[in-house]
């Protein structure tokens, strides 16, 4: 029988939620943001984009189909996103002790535990989200019932440079194909390197810092990352000097937003992110709506783009950019994730977009 120690959130408001343990048991602070997909919690916790950040899953049960195995081929993992957990901490409504799936391996207690990372059930989710509706996402700690409320400090990442810490450190080549395409490292998800080998490319992964146009390349792919796109300054001079060659360029989540602050835009945080599988998108110009699989904290100002620029598509929720393309040269990004990991796969086709340009 389970005896899970109880456990606290507190936000940074000083409203305070109370649960019980299933993961490590140790304190933990982050920025406190909400999911609300049905399904997917191995990717979300291993997708680079959350690193920093105390994930609540909106969904009521967690943990039912259990986790994959770490399994890697050619330095890519089969089943996750990343080589470890980026979430501070999780929270879960109601969690499942027991778990079911064909190609589960472990249970997602046992998971965290072994990676460090500290899990709440028995949470009210909904009232919890509905407050990070209303005041945004906030600061908010993990602590145990026999812990101090100071314990640990607030920790806020957007004040750090997250890309820093979760880009690859060198350059890592996986031969592939003839076409060669630099793929700019923010964080990327490994479903994105999945796809584009799929499309038997040779494809150069970089630091997010380095300075690519000394390689030869046939285009350049600016990847998702974590937290606050105005610490890549560097990313965004090399981008700028990229598109003198005039090479296909494309670009998911912060790549959207890097390759816009390269055209001169500007970004703003949003409320509370958009973070989930059915965010509708149409793009620009056409009666054509796509459900998306979304995690982002920030957006673009498209008003401030050049009239050589156009947005590319919008968010049918609340109107925010989408994504962004040149008028006449081969470059655009997106916000959503095409490659969706998980998610619906309707802007699939976009990998192809890009491939055919090269």
């Amino acid at each position: 029988m389970r005896k899970d120690k109880p456990a606290r959130l507190i936000l940074e408001n000083g409203v305070v939620f109370h649960g019980k343990s299933f993961g490590s048991e140790k304190s933990s602070s982050g920025e406190v943001v909400f999911n609300t997909a049905m399904v997917g919690y191995p990717e979300s916790l291993t997708d680079p984009s959350y690193e920093g950040q105390i994930l609540t899953l909106t969904y009521p049960i967690i943990g039912n189909y259990g986790v994959p195995p770490n399994s890697m081929t050619n330095g890519i993992s089969d089943f996750f996103e990343s080589e470890r957990i980026h979430v501070k901490g999780l929270i879960v409504s109601d969690y499942s002790n027991e778990y079911s799936h064909w190609n589960a391996q472990t249970s997602l207690s046992e998971w965290l535990i072994a990676e460090g990372v500290p899990a709440i059930y028995g949470i009210d989710t909904r009232a919890l989200t509905k407050e990070l509706r209303e005041n945004g996402s906030m600061l908010g700690k993990i602590v145990f019932d026999n812990e101090a409320e100071d314990v640990i400090d607030f920790y806020d990442p957007s004040k750090e440079n997250l890309v820093d810490k979760v880009s690859c450190k060198e350059i890592i080549e996986y031969k592939n194909g003839e076409k060669k395409v630099v793929l700019v490292d923010c964080g990327v998800k490994h479903n994105i390197i999945r796809h584009l080998l799929k499309k038997n490319v040779h494809l150069i992964r970089v630091p997010w810092d380095y300075n690519f146009n000394s390689l030869d390349y046939d285009g350049l792919f600016i990847s998702n990352g974590a937290g606050n796109p105005e610490f890549c300054q560097t990313t965004v001079d090399n981008i700028v000097r990229a598109m003198d060659k005039n090479k296909p360029i494309f670009g998911i989540c912060m790549g959207n937003q890097l390759l816009a602050m390269a055209a001169g835009a500007k970004t703003y945080k949003l409320k509370y992110g958009h973070r989930s599988h059915n965010q509708p998108v149409r793009r620009v110009g056409e009666n054509r709506c796509y459900i998306t699989s979304q995690n982002h904290g920030y957006a673009v100002d498209a008003s401030m783009l050049n009239n050589e620029w156009e947005p590319y598509f919008e968010n049918m929720n609340d109107g925010t950019n989408e994504g962004i393309r040149h008028k006449t040269k081969p470059f655009s990004s997106v916000q959503f994730h095409p490659e969706a990991a998980s998610g619906p796969t309707d802007t699939e086709y976009l990998f192809q977009d890009f491939i055919d340009k090269l």
